[in-house]
């Protein structure tokens, strides 16, 4: 999450009566539900179109977009905030003279889109005094007029704000039911109307629809003031409300009696686990540093990959184009000139933007680029990158990947991270038989705190919950644990993973990148693996 959108929602829970500018305006629940005539899309943006290359553009993109956010916060049995926003505007991007030129309006008249049409072609013509190269688009093939719109099954907007709060304070009641000293509980709800032209002919109409239904319980002992917390089990997802369903098929029993979640969810269910595991982390022992056998569960491994093999693999980082926010890579093009030995020869890492239920998913990217499914990492080797139009002839490339997104009208479309996932063992493997074959290790379920350099190389993971394996079998909760890699002798140490029967997704609801920053959202799938020898450090020791 990025600074400035964890301070914006925590000002939002304690009941902030400013909304930040980036969200758009508050609006009533209802209006939630309107959308933007199709009939005026097309029209604003063919007067766009027009405008641009009747002032010299050799190239415009226009989108027309309509952000939408609901958020629900509260604390054990109190309603802290509901806030509902919209984003409405018109971005357009051209190339002329060889350089790009971006501007914005918020004015939807076929006069207003015009006018900021004719604006960043000036701008590109400005910039194209000093640019020393002319950008080079991969090719695209006009699609025409099409539609995509993410497989919902039950619009979160339209489930009334009573029902959602209803959920959540019966989610935190539970919890405090069996012991739990505080509760929060939230959802995000987001719905993307975007509408792109381009002068290579597509109209591309999408609606994008994205949830999420975080919550951290605490314990406290009274007796010592020691307090241990434990967030939720799910992941933010590319679905609709039914994600809430609870549905049986969605969970499976771990080993030692934990409960994940897939494609659905049992908000109420996991904030009981939550609370009795809460207490349970006072109670156990502190890990006792050393060299560790770990076993990594879907629901912690997403940001690892994030971290590790999703960032570093973005060109723009390992380019140096990207650095100032949270660094560049250390997987530079002649790593995948040599098929650099990025992990074991049993990881294979892909990337896509078409994986059902998952936070990136969509028909096409900000460019107008059909998506698809690619490996990044195949038997261990690196051989790929994520690139958009302009940065595919740098690799040889005659296709984008499709990872261009602007995550509103108002911020110029660029590089961004697609889903990032590690494709499951290709042999059958359940999670209890891989613990069998562990003496000495560590189970490790849910993300937690982390640290990783500038270069992506050096990194360090926490997690929710930490079970000892010895001889084979899980013997209890541990405490305070969290392990160091170095990222490529840490993918190296890979020695088994699960089958495609336990993969599951993971994500990040909020990543930040770029400067101005913005947001996406993108998921991470794996099954359950194993890394061996990895250094893992109390978290609790202190140097004084």
């Amino acid at each position: 999450m990025q600074r400035r959108d964890f301070l914006a929602l925590s000002g939002l829970g304690l009941g902030g009566l400013v909304v930040p500018s980036f969200f758009g305006k508050v609006i009533a629940a209802e209006q939630l539900l309107s959308t933007i005539d199709p009939a005026l899309k097309k029209r604003l943006a063919d007067a766009a179109l027009n405008a641009a290359t009747g002032a010299g553009a050799g190239y415009c993109d226009v989108r027309i977009g309509r952000y939408l956010r609901q958020f629900v916060m509260t604390r054990e049995d109190k309603v802290q905030n509901v806030v509902n926003t919209e984003s409405t505007g018109v971005g357009i991007r051209v190339i002329a003279n060889g350089a790009w030129g971006f501007a914005a309006t918020n004015t939807l008249t076929e006069a207003g889109v015009a006018q900021a049409a004719r604006q960043a072609t000036a701008i590109a013509k400005a910039n194209a005094k000093i640019q020393t190269e002319p950008v080079q688009l991969a090719p695209v093939t006009g699609v025409g007029e099409v539609s995509w719109r993410t497989p919902i099954r039950k619009n979160a907007m339209e489930v009334p704000v009573k029902e959602k709060v209803d959920l959540l304070l019966g989610v935190n009641a539970a919890a405090m039911g069996v012991g739990a000293s505080f509760v929060n509980s939230m959802l995000f709800l987001v719905n993307e109307q975007k509408y792109f032209a381009s002068t290579d002919g597509s109209y591309i109409d999408q609606d994008v629809h994205r949830i999420w239904a975080p919550f951290t319980v605490t314990a406290i002992d009274k007796d010592s003031g020691k307090f241990r917390t434990r967030d939720g089990l799910s992941a933010p997802m590319g679905m609709g409300y039914e994600y809430l369903d609870g549905d049986a098929s969605g969970k499976t029993v771990l080993p030692y009696g934990v409960v994940s979640y897939g494609m659905s969810y049992d908000m109420r269910e996991d904030a009981i686990a939550a609370a009795k595991q809460a207490q349970e982390k006072l109670r156990s022992p502190s890990v006792k540093p050393g060299k560790y056998d770990l076993v990594l569960d879907p629901s912690h491994t997403w940001l690892t990959i994030h971290e590790s093999i999703g960032h570093p693999l973005e060109l723009d980082r390992v380019l140096g184009y990207e650095a100032n926010y949270a660094g560049t890579s250390f997987a530079t093009l002649d790593k995948r000139e040599q098929r650099f030995q990025y992990g074991s020869d049993i990881v294979t890492v892909f990337a896509d933007k078409v994986q059902p239920g998952s936070l990136g998913a969509v028909g096409f990217d900000d460019e107008g680029v059909k998506t698809k499914r690619w490996n990044l990492i195949t038997d261990g080797k690196l051989v790929d990158y994520q690139t958009i139009r302009d940065q595919a002839h740098i690799l040889g490339k005659t296709e984008s990947d499709g990872c261009c997104y602007a995550d509103s009208w108002a911020s110029v479309q660029f590089q961004r991270m697609p889903n990032v996932s590690l494709a499951p063992g290709k042999d059958k493997l359940s999670v209890a038989d891989m613990i069998k074959d562990v003496e000495n290790g560590i189970y490790i379920i849910g993300d937690g705190s982390f640290s990783i350099d500038q270069q992506r190389y050096n990194a360090q993971f926490g997690g929710q919950l930490f079970y000892e394996i010895k001889n084979g079998e899980v013997t209890g909760m541990l405490e305070d644990v969290a392990y160091q890699i170095r990222t490529p002798e840490f993918w190296n140490a890979c020695s088994a993973i699960c089958d495609e029967s336990d993969y599951r997704l993971g994500g990040s609801f909020f990543d930040g990148k770029g400067q101005p920053g913005q947001v996406s959202a993108v998921s991470h799938g794996s099954a359950t693996a194993r890394f061996d020898g990895i250094n893992v450090i109390n978290t609790a020791r202190s140097l004084g």
